[in-house]
């Protein structure tokens, strides 16, 4: 009889949205110096301030900092996810979330379960 019931609570809940197939895991996050342009704009400033012909150099190190940065963000998870969409499935979650700790506290209520007291 009970399990009559726990297959009729199952067959209620929704399935869980499967994630996409072609979802690969995120790259390792650069380390933090990475994320930083001051110290190449500090560079460029001596460079000007000594008139040397190293800046060419320096601008270029940091034009080329500027694309890779491009390219990292490009490739982050979800950048092109709408806000709107990123609302929904943030609202599908939490609807979830709220269905679960429904389903566990009936689970609860029908006291088959021993819960030590600590």
């Amino acid at each position: 009889m009970a399990s009559g019931g726990a297959a009729a609570r199952a067959a209620e809940e929704p399935p869980p949205p499967e994630p996409p197939a072609e979802q690969k895991p995120p790259p390792p996050p650069p380390a933090q110096e990475e994320f930083s342009f001051l110290p190449l704009v500090h560079d460029i400033i001596k460079c000007m301030d000594k008139d040397s012909q190293d800046v060419h150099q320096v601008l270029n190190e940091l034009k080329n900092k500027f694309q890779e940065m491009r390219k990292l963000i490009s490739s982050m998870p979800g950048i092109g996810v709408s806000p709107e969409q990123q609302q929904q499935q943030l609202q599908n979650l939490r609807e979830q979330v709220r269905t679960k700790n429904e389903l566990l506290q009936k689970y609860k209520s029908l006291c088959m379960f021993e819960i030590p007291k600590e």
